[in-house]
């Protein structure tokens, strides 16, 4: 079974730091992509960083390219968003997911199996 948590999440100030993490279990790690996704009350939820070993390609979004990294640990497992130069408008729930089938070089893709998020607050 394809678990998925992550955390990391908290309050920081404009301009702040966190790093998130998502741990995963019951999948091989260099056969699917991960992606972070954010959602913000009132809004969709957005792919912010996705990376995947099958299209060789780590994808930001344009929001965030600059500012965000996504690194992984492949022999525990886990996989990062370092999140530097935080904005009020990068507050939002954080998630993230796993698929077999995704390419990140897509963004049309869906993603199958979603972990609960951890929420991020920005304050001004």
């Amino acid at each position: 079974e394809v678990q998925l948590q992550a955390s990391g999440g908290g309050s920081v100030q404009t301009g702040g730091s966190l790093r998130l993490s998502c741990a995963a279990s019951g999948f091989s790690f260099n056969k699917y992509a991960i992606g972070w996704f954010r959602q913000a009350p009132g809004n969709e939820r957005d792919r912010v960083a996705c990376v995947s070993s099958k299209d060789g390609i780590t994808w930001y979004a344009d929001s965030v390219k600059g500012r965000f990294t996504v690194s992984s640990d492949n022999d525990k497992n886990i996989v990062y968003l370092q999140m530097n130069s935080l904005k009020p408008e990068d507050a939002a729930v954080y998630y993230c997911a796993a698929d077999a089938t995704v390419l990140c070089g897509s963004t049309a893709q869906g993603f199958d199996n979603w972990g609960k998020g951890t929420q991020v607050t920005v304050s001004s």
